[in-house]
């Protein structure tokens, strides 16, 4: 595994702010950064979804077609890859705590993605694993849709964070880390103790890999 340290933004924000030159400028570089990948994996699936499903539309008709093209083809979201590509179906380990999915709107939407997370939840010893009212339900984050409008934002994260706690859940565990920043930062602003982890943060905790976050 390498993480090149040329790669940048995928250029999502430019893409959907219609700045299209700019976007295209952007996810050049990261074209150029994994053009000798096999298989590359996001911790994100609204970055694998600009890539996947934008990037071949976006560089139509440029020199780069080809490449936008095969690097979409070959980029995977975490869960995605592990499940669908590699066939994991527990990992092992240990997490001893009450768990509750947030299902990222592009994850879901744009990529189909909602049983990978909850497959490897569920094959780490000690996790319950409960469902929210709602969990597909946006958070309000959207990128800049947050910026734009902060109060609408404001009030699908409550409406959010009302159904985790209807939940009784210690931990919120989501594929997209804009979501958890949202919703996180939202959480902790009222007080709450729940905390908000992406799926690897999960997964590496379970093997002891890093240690285990207070719930």
């Amino acid at each position: 595994m390498v993480v090149p340290p040329a790669q940048t933004c995928c250029g999502q924000p430019a893409f959907n702010s219609g700045f299209t030159d700019e976007a295209r400028r952007v996810g050049r570089t990261l074209l150029d950064a994994f053009a000798g990948a096999q298989a590359v994996v996001a911790p994100s699936g609204s970055c694998t979804a600009m890539v996947r499903t934008h990037f071949p539309s976006l560089f139509a008709g440029t020199r780069d077609a080809e490449r936008a093209a095969r690097l979409g083809s070959r980029t995977w979201e975490l869960s995605e890859f592990l499940v669908d590509e590699a066939r994991v179906r527990s990992i092992g380990g240990t997490f001893s705590a009450r768990v509750t999915v947030h299902d990222g709107c592009h994850g879901l939407r744009e990529l189909g993605l909602r049983d990978q997370t909850r497959t490897l939840l569920a094959g780490i010893d000690g996790v319950e694993l409960v469902e929210m009212p709602r969990a597909d339900a946006c958070c309000g984050f959207g990128g800049t849709f947050s910026v734009r409008v902060p109060e609408v934002a404001t009030a699908m994260a409550d409406d959010k964070l009302a159904n985790v706690g209807a939940s009784g859940a210690d931990v919120v565990v989501s594929g997209d880390v804009g979501c958890l920043m949202h919703l996180g930062g939202r959480a902790t602003r009222g007080g709450s103790p729940t905390r908000f982890a992406h799926l690897a943060e999960i997964l590496a905790e379970a093997r002891g890999l890093r240690r285990q976050a207070p719930a």
